[in-house]
């Protein structure tokens, strides 16, 4: 009898568990989540990706890739401010206006929804480090309790003053700033070890200029500079890896790495790179760059590591754009989402925590008055032009009168009908374009 009793008591057990302990235990935390967004370098650049140039330029942010999940098909704007815009907001830049660097900063904290402002409200602590503009007010209006920024869209480097929580800060030597914004993501993630907090490192690496690193050779060439930029920029992401191991909290935090465009082309000009126009992975060019609504204006790397949770090895072929960041944290954070405002993102928290989700069908990129929209193998713009992306990230073939074809701008035409981007904000004339040359023009950052 008394054997009955505890087998029926285990059932009943089974029966409100409803699913494996490992499951059910990734679903009750709350895990700390750090982001890490590089600057200006696309897939061409990291050795994970199996980018030429950095094969030995990357080891932290290879092993970190090989620790969790690498995303394959991660689509950004392919210019910094709008790419920030969309990760912030969980929206596409004609809703909130965000649509150029020249218009990333229009949009209010006021009148637009945050991701630092839905963790807050969850309960999380909130901090942030480095690169803010080109949006707009200070990083405390969107929600981050602590914070250090500067006041430039370009590289802020070598310098003697930054700004923490709106107060300027002046030093009487030259510091590398990049290290200080790092140094400031250790100290919140020690001061805030039992969690849960949220904190965001936007990093200006490897944004123009391109100048020595504390780890530059004196006799560098600007070739090698760029290189150490590129270097630099990992050894930071393993110095905050680094750090998490050392608190105790790698089983508890999520990070993720990713990088707010394609590579810029100032990484392949001749003092640098004489010999590339655009980055290069297994020897074939990457089709486009930092500028341009092609795959390699926006197509970034986009890690994830969660020790523990996430099997580590993996590689996943799902769609993302950067509005699925969003809903994706409020979804690790218990977060509610506003219910008045309509987000463009779609949570992948299931495939962080080893589950296979339900991955979107397509992305959308805009940047100014152009856009896309990308599902598995076509791309249609808003000219009407159809490409084939069997060969992406190499080319983007203009497509034929074939019935695949003609299903596929049927699908994608579909998608673009219900988004209505001409219908939303607007950017100004030329705004985020480029001339005949393939030079940037004014706001192009």
């Amino acid at each position: 009898m008394l054997l009955r009793i505890l087998a029926g008591c285990s059932l009943c057990v089974a029966m409100l568990w409803n699913g494996t302990p490992e499951t059910h235990a990734a679903d009750a935390r709350r895990p700390n989540i750090v982001l890490i967004f590089g600057d200006d370098a696309g897939i061409d650049v990291f050795g994970c990706y199996g980018g030429d140039r950095g094969k030995s330029l990357t080891p932290n942010i290879d092993a970190l890739a090989a620790s969790g999940l690498r995303f394959d098909r991660c689509y950004s704007t392919p210019l910094c401010g709008p790419s920030r815009c969309v990760i912030m907001t969980g929206r596409y830049g004609f809703r909130t206006g965000g649509l150029t660097n020249q218009t990333a900063g229009q949009p209010q904290s006021k009148d637009e929804p945050s991701i630092a402002k839905i963790l807050k409200q969850a309960g999380y602590a909130t901090g942030m480090a480095g690169k803010w503009r080109q949006m707009g007010e200070t990083p405390g209006d969107w929600g981050f309790d602590e914070y250090i920024t500067d006041p430039t869209a370009g590289g802020w480097f070598w310098k003697t003053s930054y700004t923490k929580n709106g107060k300027e800060i002046t030093t009487d030597r030259e510091i590398y700033y990049p290290d200080v914004a790092s140094d400031l993501a250790v100290d919140f993630m020690t001061r805030h070890k039992d969690g849960p907090f949220y904190f965001y490192l936007s990093e200006h690496l490897i944004h123009g200029p391109i100048l020595r690193t504390p780890d530059s050779k004196p006799d560098a060439t600007a070739a090698q500079h760029y290189d150490d930029n590129i270097a630099y920029l990992d050894k930071t992401v393993g110095k905050i890896v680094s750090a998490i191991d050392r608190l105790g909290i790698r089983e508890n935090t999520v990070i993720l790495f990713t990088t707010d465009n394609g590579t810029a082309t100032v990484g392949y000009q001749p003092q640098h790179d004489p010999h590339m126009t655009t980055g290069k992975i297994g020897g074939r060019a990457v089709h486009g760059h930092k500028g341009q609504l092609l795959e390699g204006g926006s197509r970034v790397p986009l890690i994830a590591s969660w020790k523990g949770t996430l099997p580590a090895g993996k590689v996943s072929n799902d769609l993302v754009d950067f509005s699925d960041l969003l809903p994706t944290f409020a979804d690790l954070a218990g977060g509610k989402l506003p219910s008045d405002v309509k987000f463009d993102g779609r949570s992948f928290a299931p495939q962080l925590r080893g589950q296979s989700g339900t991955p979107r069908d397509w992305i959308f990129v805009q940047l100014g008055s152009g856009w896309y929209v990308r599902n598995d193998g076509w791309k249609l713009n808003e000219k009407g032009e159809l490409f084939s992306m069997r060969d992406a990230p190499f080319a983007e073939t203009p497509a034929t009168d074939s019935a695949d074809a003609q299903a596929a701008r049927q699908k994608l035409q579909a998608v673009l009908d219900e988004l209505n981007p001409q219908g939303g904000k607007t950017a100004p004339p030329n705004a985020g374009k480029k001339n005949k040359k393939g030079k940037k023009k004014a706001g192009a950052t």
